[in-house]
């Protein structure tokens, strides 16, 4: 039996993939490779190439392969992008991904484990955030991942297909070979660490008049090992229970841009000049999880406890890949 993973070749899908081979799990990775490179696939893992909504390759995999359950990370991901152009992430986050889901469902897949995002929640009326709290996403990026979780709500209640949705908050650092090393890269501490190498000038901070204790936003950072060993415990989840989940993935601590900067500069011993500029719309102030269901009930735990610590894989990452592209 084999999971098919989508996007596997971008910075989550390919540690979750790299994390559920080790651990003994048949992985089958569907990628298009638009916004990835077939080179950041993990070794040993077969890969087919294409697009989640191609009906013609859904078949040929079905065909091939013995497909137990999915894991769908296939996704536009940046929040400013998707204010500027709503309609490709409804139409690639909702749309398409519906059309993929309703295909292996119809098949008689009973286990999907959805990659989500904790943009779900929108500007927090109360710190931590649970899963219960009100979704309210100020941006199109969060309400396409807040619409696929409607709608497995419903597939829940009209069949026995059972879910499991992973709401993220910042997923960061690194693991081995696998790092952030998006084109182009919009994430906070990616771009600060370029700014340590020489590849950028300075840092640009997206406002600083947030009710916040710095005005910068705050975040919850957490590592991407432990969001894929969350993945693992979900599919364990699922073949052993008959009860879908809304699970959020975070650390229970805030850290403001400014916080990451210096961690930033603590690790790499670089000056890093940061400017503020204007706020960029759609982003909520202050984003911090309760992840208690995912320890009290997948019995979560997380590897990498500090935000010192993400940082610093992600330097190690980060240092190596500029070394080997001198």
């Amino acid at each position: 039996m084999s999971i098919l993973l989508t996007g596997g070749a971008g910075y989550i899908g390919s540690t979750v993939a790299s994390i559920l081979k080790e651990e003994g799990e048949e992985v089958v990775i569907l990628d298009n490779l638009k916004r990835s490179k077939k080179e950041h696939l993990p070794t040993g893992i077969k890969f087919y190439e294409g697009d989640i909504d191609n009906i013609s390759l859904l078949e040929k995999i079905y065909a091939e392969e013995n497909i137990d359950a999915v894991m769908h990370f296939a996704a536009f991901i940046e929040v400013g992008e998707s204010v500027l152009e709503p309609y490709k992430y409804y139409e690639n986050n909702f749309s398409k991904t519906i059309k993929f889901f309703n295909y292996f469902i119809d098949k008689g897949v009973k286990k999907i484990i959805f990659s989500s995002t904790a943009a779900v929640y929108g500007e927090p009326q109360y710190i931590p955030i649970d899963e219960d709290h009100i979704k309210n996403p100020t941006n199109p990026y969060g309400m396409s991942k807040l619409f696929v979780e409607k709608f497995l709500e419903s597939v829940d209640r009209s069949s026995d297909v059972r879910h499991v949705a992973l709401r993220y908050f910042n997923a960061s650092g690194a693991y081995g070979n696998f790092g952030e090393n998006h084109n182009p890269e919009t994430h906070i501490i990616p771009i600060i660490l370029e700014v340590a190498l020489g590849l950028r000038d300075k840092i640009f901070i997206n406002g600083d008049d947030y009710n916040t204790k710095d005005g910068t936003c705050v975040r919850d950072y957490i590592h991407v090992y432990d969001i894929a060993i969350a993945h693992l415990l979900a599919y364990r989840y699922l073949s052993k229970s008959k009860e879908s989940l809304k699970v959020n993935l975070g650390s229970g601590e805030g850290y403001s841009i400014l916080d990451i900067i210096e961690s930033c500069r603590k690790i790499t011993g670089a000056e890093i000049p940061a400017e503020i500029r204007e706020r960029r719309e759609g982003d909520p102030s202050t984003l911090i999880a309760s992840s208690k269901i995912a320890e009290d009930v997948l019995g979560w735990r997380r590897e990498y406890k500090t935000v010192d610590a993400i940082i610093e894989s992600a330097w190690k990452f980060h240092k190596a890949k500029f070394e080997n592209n001198k």
